[in-house]
């Protein structure tokens, strides 16, 4: 039987990482910054994982400001 229930924490725990991985993922990445991302981290919690498919393919919505 512990065996089992440590098998149910187990697949939890990974269903709880691929959940959040997109999450990390616009968390930490230099495509957007500020608003923009916190923005983006709201649509994929509150809407859809594959928000963040949508994230990678037109983030960021306005150009940056080149930094010379």
């Amino acid at each position: 039987m512990e065996f089992l229930l440590g098998l149910s924490a187990a697949t939890i725990a990974i269903a709880v990482f691929i959940w959040c991985l997109p999450i990390l993922l616009i968390a930490r990445s230099k495509k957007t910054s500020g608003g923009e991302k916190l923005v983006w981290i709201l649509l994929v919690i509150f809407f859809s994982w594959f928000l963040w498919i949508l994230y990678a393919l037109v983030a960021p919505l306005s150009p940056r400001e080149s930094q010379s």
